[in-house]
């Protein structure tokens, strides 16, 4: 297949590749919290016939250094630029903060038809690393709407990684106790939930809400947070409202599904993301295979009626 691929410069880094045959469904590819241009994910969509458009989402210029009150309007644009292609069906994919980022975005943005997300959170968390001011202190959103910060939770910053060191960064990083090796962080965010319960309410992400459809992945071994206990509690909503949604799980998957054509993720010597690497090439494959699912039947739509509340 002919790929045209076009460097995007503003409002963000991005590349934008598309279909030389062109296409009526895009994609959105959303790393986690590197905040990176994931071309190699991007990639896998533009050769199934899509467009896709992997967008820095922090860390770029004009943006702030961390995952700290990132306006959702950057995805916002993300939509706004496919559609501009000639997409008319969109699809979200993020992993990590990026699934949090996607769903948030859906809530907010009708024209959002899927949101896939991979090892997602069900509630708005704190701050990963600064925002526009420098400064990772005091503990703010990760997210912003129309200039205004969303409800969060924050992170208990008195947990320790157990054996590991003497106490922790912002990002999770161990401040001392060399030679321990990569940290599992999922008991931080489980120990957040319980000391900030009361806050919990107000920062749940209302899936509920979205037009979109929804595709939950999560790895039951995830050890960088719960995700799939994160994911149930999103579909819980969804199935409560009466709106389509699928968990898809494997129990020795962890926090980075691996889809069909990626490269494994390679090891942190910081992070433990748990799970095995066969459980995360099973869960993306079942991942993947559920994903071009659901963007087919898009595309069918397209051809049978105009999208809806456009």
């Amino acid at each position: 297949m002919t790929v045209v691929e076009h460097e995007v410069t503003s409002p963000w880094e991005a590349v934008l590749m598309e279909p030389a045959a062109g296409s009526s469904t895009g994609v959105v590819v959303l790393s986690g919290s590197s905040g990176r241009v994931d071309r190699q994910r991007a990639r896998l969509f533009v050769e199934r016939g899509f467009l896709a458009l992997a967008v820095r989402w922090f860390g770029g210029a004009g943006q702030p250094p961390g995952i700290c009150e990132v306006p959702l309007e950057t995805f916002v644009a993300a939509v706004d630029l496919l559609r501009s292609r000639g997409a008319r069906r969109i699809a979200l994919l993020g992993l990590s903060k990026g699934a949090e980022a996607a769903l948030l975005t859906a809530v907010r943005d009708p024209r959002v038809d899927l949101v896939v997300a991979l090892a997602p959170t069900s509630v708005v968390w704190s701050n990963v690393g600064p925002g526009s001011d420098g400064r990772q202190l005091p503990l703010r959103s990760s997210w912003t709407w129309r200039g205004q910060p969303l409800p969060f939770v924050p992170v208990d910053q008195s947990w320790q990684p157990e054996g590991h060191g003497t106490g922790h960064g912002q990002d999770g990083r161990q401040d001392g106790g060399e030679g321990n090796g990569p940290v599992a962080i999922r008991g931080w965010y489980e120990q957040s939930e319980r000391t900030f319960a009361s806050r919990l309410d107000a920062a749940a992400i209302p899936v509920e809400q979205a037009r979109a459809d929804l595709l939950l992945v999560a790895g039951g071994g995830d050890a960088m947070w719960p995700s799939l206990p994160y994911a149930h509690r999103l579909a819980a909503r969804r199935e409560a409202a009466g709106t389509p949604v699928e968990v898809i799980t494997r129990e020795d998957a962890g926090h980075r599904p691996v889809l069909p054509g990626e490269s494994p993720a390679a090891p942190s010597p910081t992070f433990d993301y748990g799970g095995t690497p066969e459980g995360d090439a099973l869960l993306g494959a079942a991942a993947w295979a559920a994903v071009l699912d659901r963007l087919d039947r898009l595309d069918r739509l397209d051809d049978i009626a105009p999208p809806p509340h456009r």
